[in-house]
């Protein structure tokens, strides 16, 4: 049937001339660059763990390198360094702040926009490929769980942009039968994997399959490119491991994550397998703990398995659009012409989307909702192709007339049930996407059965079911995404909607970020006893690399970006890395590196509980209890969390 055929030809150029193309595709940009940058400056340094290393690579550029937690280049954050890099750079050139640390995350959202903007765009051809474009790009800008990370330091924007981009060149690839592009797409999934390690690698298979299947040449050729390719990506990822691993331990950081002082052990162990299977402390939550997360349900995403990304906490991230996005890459993958761009497309997008979905949704390990900011482009790209392809097949071919107006009907039908598990938020916009909804429906089946065709002066009839149908569809996800613009988007836990606005523990809100309101006066700098405790730690650093030893890096983190100055944390992100050493802490108090260290340094209920010392072995606490003098609190004012003492 001509469905099969239309728009299906290799060629990158749409045929005609549509004024509204590009002025629409500008202003969806504009739209997202207000959405990720609007009253930025309010989430402050956001995830403090990672702003702490941000301004510490300002400051050195060892801990620039490595990704050193403190400038004193102790250890290392738990990821590779690629997305503190593009902070740090800005912050270096425009100084350290907010603005200067997080704009380089709303840039990279935006250009992610355009790239599956374009990448849709060259897939199909004619006005069918600027409507599928321009929907694709308008539901990855839309996407509430993209909208809060974006605004936010972790590392998932700068993951997402490189993925993207690999995405393009390999359809590029697909398109011309060229090495080249098939080269750099491999380049920059292995830039991701430098970025967020592997989870980088979940996109690779869909990439792989992509070229494999449907790129012109014969098979020999095919996999003779991917073994190339497959060099590109091994490089491009391990480059700055092995680096790492080869550099002399005793003038490096301590990899932080790791158990073993290894950037490998971080890729398989804290970054990999025990995300998949689950690994026992590695949240940093105690049993017990108000507000603690059950861990072998997954945590902040909740229980593994099939419905996980439609439970409460997740289906107001990214599910809106999940059905849909079922429904159009089955239904395209019939309707698309066999090894055209188009298909190409599909299975990229549907393998990337599958394999996102399985790992996601039955992984055992910590799983935060931000996470699946990675599918956003996958859930646009199959949106945007699907929609024009359905549509299409619903004029031409009665076998599928039925198809677009059931998936109108089931997304519009699921973000009802959505929107109603929270009743108070914006209570009447259920009852309006359940109206969007019947429009929409109703008129598609009249489109189907011709009725709305008879007549010129029907067409505002068209017009006005294709609004109601976009409404019904995106009414939803475009409410979540603007909660992020009116709240702090902070701590290490983004997310948009109104369970931004639960609280964990009394005082504490997830959107103003758990760490950040559970952390004591003394490490808020708030005017209370702790400025009295800080400034007499200032007075009396001297030549002292670090101003303090804490046990955990999160604790560290708050004090590097008041003070300035590198903090020691001996236990890294949780207080369970092996970095610090009995014979080392000796080597810096004797060196005069470390002058100051503070024992039992509790910050929140959920970092409590770790016996004598948080991140600290017992050899190491009843060295410094036993060596060291207690600082009598008076003279900084009054206890602060723990006790203070000096060594030497």
């Amino acid at each position: 049937m001509t469905t099969r055929m239309t728009g299906m030809t290799g060629t990158t150029r749409t045929a005609g001339t549509t004024r509204w193309a590009r002025p629409a595709l500008w202003g969806v940009l504009a739209l997202a660059a207000v959405l990720y940058t609007w009253a930025l400056g309010r989430n402050g340094y956001a995830n403090e763990y990672y702003a702490a290393a941000v301004y510490s690579g300002t400051r050195s550029w060892k801990a620039f390198f490595f990704g050193a937690l403190d400038a004193g280049s102790f250890i290392t954050v738990d990821k590779p360094p690629l997305a503190l890099w593009v902070m740090g750079l800005s912050t270096r050139i425009f100084g350290f702040g907010p603005w200067s640390m997080l704009l380089p995350q709303a840039v990279a959202g935006v250009v992610s926009v355009a790239l599956v903007h374009s990448a849709v765009l060259r897939s199909l051809t004619g006005a069918q490929a600027r409507v599928a474009a321009l929907i694709a790009a308008l539901v990855m800008t839309l996407t509430p769980i993209t909208v809060a990370i974006t605004r936010d330091n972790n590392p998932d924007t700068i993951l997402v942009l490189l993925l993207v981009t690999a995405a393009w060149f390999c359809l590029e690839a697909v398109r011309t039968g060229r090495l080249r592009p098939l080269l750099l797409a491999a380049a920059f999934a292995g830039l991701a994997f430098n970025a967020k390690m592997l989870q980088a690698y979940l996109a690779v298979p869909a990439l792989c399959l992509a070229y494999l299947y449907v790129a012109p040449g014969g098979l020999a050729r095919r996999v003779r490119h991917l073994l190339t390719a497959g060099a590109v990506l091994v490089v491009s990822s391990v480059w700055w491991m092995v680096l790492v691993d080869l550099w002399p331990a005793s003038s490096r950081p301590y990899i932080g994550g790791s158990t073993d002082n290894s950037v490998w052990d971080l890729v398989i162990g804290y970054n990999g397998i025990g995300r998949i299977v689950g690994r026992g402390g590695e949240t940093g939550w105690f049993p017990g703990a108000p507000g603690a997360p059950d861990v072998s349900a997954g945590g902040w995403g909740g229980t593994s398995g099939a419905g996980r990304l439609f439970n409460e906490s997740m289906a107001g991230q990214i599910s809106w659009l999940l059905p849909f996005a079922a429904l159009a890459l089955v239904a395209g993958l019939l309707l698309a012409y066999h090894r055209s761009p188009v298909q190409a497309a599909l299975v990229l997008w549907g393998g990337w989307l599958v394999v996102h979905f399985v790992v996601f949704s039955f992984s055992h390990g910590t799983f935060h909702p931000y996470y699946t900011t990675a599918m956003a482009p996958a859930v646009s790209a199959l949106t945007g192709i699907g929609a024009v392809l359905l549509w299409q097949a619903l004029r031409e071919s009665p076998a599928w007339r039925w198809v677009l107006p059931a998936g109108v009907a089931l997304t519009g039908g699921w973000s009802f049930v959505v929107l109603r598990r929270t009743p108070d938020f914006v209570p009447w916009l259920a009852w309006a996407v359940a109206a969007a909804t019947a429009v929409a429906v109703v008129g598609l089946v009249m489109v189907a059965r011709r009725i709305l065709l008879i007549r010129p002066g029907r067409r505002r009839l068209l017009v006005a079911t294709s609004l109601a149908g976009l409404f019904a569809c995106l009414a939803g996800p475009a409410s979540y995404a603007l909660t992020p613009l009116t709240v702090s988007v902070r701590g290490g836990d983004p997310t948009a909607g109104p369970a931004n606005r639960r609280a964990f523990w009394p005082g504490a809100t997830r959107q103003e970020g758990v760490l950040s309101r559970a952390l004591t006066p003394w490490t808020r700098r708030n005017g209370s006893v702790a400025d009295e405790m800080i400034d007499y730690l200032e007075r009396n650093q001297g030549d002292a690399t670090w101003l303090l030893a804490v046990g955990q890096a999160r604790n560290a983190s708050s004090i590097i970006l008041s003070t300035g100055r590198p903090v020691l944390a001996m236990g890294g992100f949780n207080g369970r890395d092996p970095a610090m050493t009995l014979d080392k802490l000796k080597e810096y108090a004797s060196a005069g590196l470390l002058k100051y260290v503070l024992v039992g340094d509790r910050i929140g209920p959920r970092l409590t509980g770790r016996g004598r010392g948080a991140g600290m072995s017992a050899d190491l606490t009843d060295w410094v209890t036993g060596s060291g003098t207690p600082v009598n609190p008076q003279e900084y004012g009054g206890p602060a969390g723990g006790t203070l003492y000096r060594l030497g």
